[in-house]
């Protein structure tokens, strides 16, 4: 807007969130959780503006609607779809309401490249597909990696020769515990090795100490670019980091966004899984979405098939997930 109408009618956002704008003071506010309804309780609103809406805790959106108390109110909202059950679709669904609701799609939009458009269909599959392309509100539902195909994802051989390799941990404590190698050349990247121990086969939990001894000698002479781990294993990656390894990353653990990364990658044909990988292969047609979430208006996997499918997405998503193209970020700190 700066940029459109000058510095002079649209000032900088000062410290205490207020913007002034063609003469009007507008209030900035993230609705990052519900905790943010404290943000706008009070307020006496004659417009308000939200981006990506059914991203908000609905008690915000709640909140908002009911400080839109000015004589002429108006709010005008963006979003892209979710579940067909998400509570805003309820809200617009609503009879007797006086909204305008408009649907498009992707190609509907003007302002886009179509070489950017042609790209973003390549890269959504499925569920994303529906959703951001063609704007639908769909269900998540059945098997999450429908894409994978045992005679198109899983090698026999490396396809190239790797620039660097990452490592992988989905960390159980009552769960089994599993590790992934990774290679990757260029925006592709191929799971070469897997560690798998589920405790209730072996009759025994190992500590700490035994899985960081034994990622050791899962590494064998193998000196990876970082060790990606579920930012909650707090124990575990102590306990790496008092063994020696010093390149022990905090994984993005973005759980639907990861799987949309993951799958993604899958059906571009730059994820791969080698043959050795029995765990890792085994999982794919058991993991599905949680239908009873989906009546919440939740997308959320069932958590069952998930272990080796957690640390595959950790480490996908970490390194491929920082921009729409997903090119591997060979400078990861």
């Amino acid at each position: 807007m700066r940029e459109l109408f000058g510095q002079s009618a649209v000032s900088q956002v000062y410290g205490d969130g207020l913007v002034d704008i063609l003469g009007k003071t507008f209030y900035v506010a993230g609705a990052n959780d519900e905790r943010a309804v404290t943000k706008i309780q009070g307020m006496g609103l004659v417009y308000a503006y939200g981006d990506e809406i059914a991203t908000w805790p609905e008690p915000f959106f709640q909140m908002l609607k009911s400080r839109l108390d000015e004589p002429g109110a108006k709010f005008d909202g963006t979003t892209n779809p979710e579940s067909p059950y998400h509570w805003l679709k309820a809200f617009l669904d609503t009879e007797g309401l006086k909204l305008n609701h408009w649907h498009f799609r992707l190609d509907d939009n003007p302002f886009l490249d179509p070489d950017f458009v042609e790209s973003l269909k390549q890269e959504y599959t499925g569920l994303w597909y529906k959703r951001y392309i063609e704007g639908l509100w769909v269900m998540a539902e059945g098997v999450i990696y429908d894409m994978f195909d045992e005679n198109r994802h899983v090698i026999d051989e490396p396809p190239a020769v790797p620039t660097s390799y990452y490592v992988s941990i989905d960390y159980g404590t009552g769960n089994p515990t599993a590790f992934g190698l990774y290679g990757v050349k260029g925006n592709m990247a191929w799971k070469e090795r897997e560690y798998y121990y589920d405790h209730t086969q072996h009759g025994k939990q190992k500590t700490d100490a035994e899985f960081s001894n034994d990622l050791k000698a899962f590494l064998g002479g193998t000196h990876p670019r970082a060790i990606i781990v579920d930012p909650s294993a707090l124990s575990f990656k102590t306990q790496l980091k008092k063994d020696g390894f010093s390149n022990v990353k905090d994984a993005d653990n973005s759980v639907v966004d990861g799987i949309r990364t993951q799958a993604s990658m899958l059906h571009q044909g730059r994820y791969f899984v080698m043959k050795g990988c029995k765990e890792t292969i085994r999982e794919y047609p058991g993991y599905v979405w949680d239908a009873k979430a989906q009546e919440r208006g939740e997308d959320k996997p069932l958590k069952q098939n998930d272990h080796t499918k957690d640390e595959e997405r950790y480490f996908l998503h970490t390194i491929f997930g920082k921009s729409n193209k997903f090119v591997a970020i060979e400078g990861f700190n």
